[in-house]
């Protein structure tokens, strides 16, 4: 009998949408270089996302677009809806790639993104109850960090954060917790990188914490360096519900990566960066926005159904 295992290439787990890529440069009511990496979030029967945009002088901000059905016809505001803070040293190189999430307990928005300080990147917050008004709550934690976003709900009273600092040089996931968001502690380890797989140099949150009755789903990125090229792809975790520093699954492989020309081609070649997500509860169809070669807006999308099958299938770490 023939042992050997047989190489058949699985049904992908999402879908790109058919009209890629759904934002570019040249939907911009304003000059821009690129727009990537948006935050995503709903509020009166819209889809909003949060673009990064790049200026033509290599400075990011944030604008919004919006959506009735969160794929067409997107609305864009006519200029930056929220720029860097001068009297914070941003202006210099920017603010970046957010992430957004309803905090009930507060009533209103909570928008984790990238500023920057003397001594690096760090995850700064804003709130915000309707997108028009916004209150910016400071840095969180020290620099350099990145790729950062609360959980939409407490713990035990407490707001939990995953974010990615760099120690010594490594790029691990982590979660924290804060009474206040103010005051954090309890620092973790939660996703390392794994060596000689494909997210073995750095990983990084994607979209913000999806809540689902098996647990937190976690959308991440990975990068493997290979020939001083970067490839970024996603992958998928689990986590327990009442306590996210549990991991119930992490998936062996990737699920999604670069393959299209919007892409591989770009001013970050061969890249997919998911930074939002929106979970249709009538269709459960998941929408997942990610940054393509950090220049434009693309569009996956998967049935919620299946990605929870997948990621049950999936062992336990």
């Amino acid at each position: 009998m023939d042992e050997r295992k047989s190489f058949r290439k699985p049904s992908p787990l999402f879908q790109r949408y058919e009209k890629n890529p759904i934002l570019t440069p040249r939907d911009w009511p304003y000059p821009a270089n690129a727009v990537f990496n948006p935050a995503a979030t709903e509020l009166n029967g819209e889809t909003l996302l949060l673009v990064r945009v790049e200026d033509m002088e290599g400075f990011s901000h944030l604008t919004l677009a919006r959506s009735a059905d969160g794929k067409t016809n997107w609305q864009i505001d006519k200029q930056p809806t929220l720029a860097p803070d001068t009297s914070a040293k941003e202006r210099n190189f920017g603010i970046e790639d957010p992430r957004i999430v309803w905090l009930e307990d507060r009533q209103e928005y909570a928008i984790t993104y990238v500023s920057f300080s003397e001594g690096g990147p760090l995850v700064s917050l804003m709130l915000t109850p309707d997108f028009r008004e916004f209150y910016r709550f400071g840095a969180l934690v020290p620099p350099e960090d990145k790729d950062a976003c609360l959980f939409p709900r407490r713990f035990e009273g407490r707001y939990a954060l995953i974010h990615r600092p760099i120690i010594r040089g490594e790029a691990h996931i982590w979660l924290a917790f804060s009474p206040d968001l103010k005051h954090w502690g309890d620092h973790q380890m939660l996703l390392p990188t794994r060596s000689g797989q494909w997210d073995c140099h750095r990983v990084g949150l994607g979209t913000q914490p999806i809540e689902t009755p098996e647990g937190w789903l976690i959308i991440y990125h990975g990068v493997r360096v290979t020939a001083g090229r970067n490839i970024y792809r996603v992958g998928l975790a689990l986590l327990d519900l009442d306590n996210p520093s549990y991991i119930l699954r992490r998936s062996d492989e990737w699920v999604f990566g670069p393959s299209e020309s919007y892409e591989l081609v770009g001013d970050a070649p061969q890249v997919t960066f998911p930074t939002g997500a929106i979970l249709d509860k009538k269709t459960g169809e998941l929408r997942v926005y990610y940054g393509a070669a950090d220049t434009t807006v693309a569009l996956a999308t998967a049935r919620m159904d299946d990605v929870i099958r997948y990621i049950l299938s999936c062992p336990e770490p």
